[in-house]
């Protein structure tokens, strides 16, 4: 899980270090957003390997748009930790990095082609 607190963390953070509005506008668009990696029906997990989970994470991030400023980089920090969580990371260009965060947000990327993005784009750190 996630951490709600945590996330508001992050966010301050970002927002002082690379400018923006502070301040969340949705806050249940946030809660659904950073659930949504953990959700299960009939007790099934619906994002059970972690570049599923990361995928659901940082589309629900940036389309929801929970904070007033800084969606798209609060998305892939939060996308990157989760990652991290399960020893694994990303190999991209920093141009790369942006072109997929930018296509997330234009709505040319959506779930299917985010996970297709990190299966080609993500390692395992062990």
């Amino acid at each position: 899980m996630i951490e709600l607190n945590e996330v508001l963390s992050i966010h301050q953070v970002l927002i002082e270090n690379f400018g923006g509005g502070s301040g969340v506008r949705d806050l249940n668009a946030l809660k659904s957003a950073i659930n949504r990696p953990f959700a299960t029906f009939d007790n099934n997990e619906l994002y059970p390997t972690p570049t599923k989970k990361a995928a659901a994470l940082i589309e629900s991030v940036v389309v929801n748009h929970p904070f007033v400023d800084g969606n798209k980089r609060i998305g892939y920090v939060l996308m990157r930790l989760l990652l991290l969580k399960f020893r694994m990371d990303i190999k991209a260009s920093q141009n790369e990095k942006y072109l997929f965060v930018i296509q997330i947000a234009s709505g040319k990327l959506r779930t299917e082609e985010i996970l297709m993005w990190l299966d080609h784009h993500t390692f395992n750190l062990d």
